[in-house]
């Protein structure tokens, strides 16, 4: 199937990108559930339901698939979709070394291969909810959503977007850096990956068009004595402002 130019960038860039994150994935799935660049735990976001267990749930962007594995282990059934090959041969390896199985596919988010009405539960931790436009995967996951699920998904603030340069090497500051107004695909140049990223009226105006009520937003922020192995980002900085949000909708009974 054809892609669209920034699914096929980016999984290009992916590809080269995944042994960088072989050792993330590996530690993810040893460990208890935590978000973020700076792995901030579960109990302080409060970003899963209190219960998944017999629930059908979709990882979108899955990565090395930790988040489906915590799923698992949670009593769902999990599937994950990543548009990178080279991610999902770490995930296989690691399914195979945890004794946990459940489906990977290789595709696109925004053009899933799932029927209507499939999960329950749609999760993205910086898969899909960056890398692909909301354009295309918030309706797609809509679509595989049955009336009742949720969904759920973790991004970059919209402040911390904001204070962020147009390199990749840059640091988010303590000033604007580029405008809201029109917020939407960032170009990097340093590699050609492609980020997606929206202003918070026009993200609720987004999942309310594609029949999702909003239940919370979660803004995380960090202790001052955090650690990340990321350079773009600060603890002294996430302490003061989020650093991460998290959105939490549910697709409406009646459409």
């Amino acid at each position: 199937m054809d892609l669209p130019a920034h699914v096929a960038s980016n999984r290009a860039q992916w590809d080269l990108w995944a042994a960088d994150f072989v050792a993330a994935g590996e530690r993810s799935w040893a460990g208890e559930p935590a978000w973020g660049v700076f792995g901030v735990p579960e109990a302080d976001v409060g970003l899963l339901p209190d219960s998944v267990a017999g629930l059908d749930t979709i990882e979108l962007g899955c990565g090395t698939g930790y988040v489906s594995a915590w799923l698992a282990r949670r009593g769902a059934r999990p599937v994950g979709i990543d548009n990178s090959e080279e991610q999902l041969k770490t995930a296989r390896r690691l399914q195979a070394e945890h004794g946990i199985d459940f489906p990977l596919h290789h595709g696109n988010a925004e053009a899933t291969p799932f029927a209507d009405d499939s999960f329950d539960l749609a999760i993205s931790e910086y898969g899909a909810s960056i890398w692909c436009d909301p354009y295309a995967w918030i309706p797609e996951a809509a679509r595989i959503l049955r009336p009742g699920g949720e969904l759920i998904f973790l991004v970059n603030s919209v402040l911390a977007v904001l204070c962020l340069g147009d390199a990749e090497a840059d640091v988010i500051g303590e000033s604007l850096r580029r405008p809201q107004r029109g917020l939407h695909e960032l170009d990097w140049p340093d590699d050609g990956s492609v980020e997606f990223h929206l202003p918070h009226g026009e993200q609720l105006a987004l999942l309310r068009r594609c029949g999702f009520e909003v239940e919370q937003l979660i803004e995380i922020y960090t202790p001052p004595d955090a650690t990340t192995r990321y350079s773009f980002a600060t603890a002294a900085w996430a302490a003061q402002w989020p650093i991460e949000e998290v959105w939490r909708a549910r697709k409406r009974s009646q459409q």
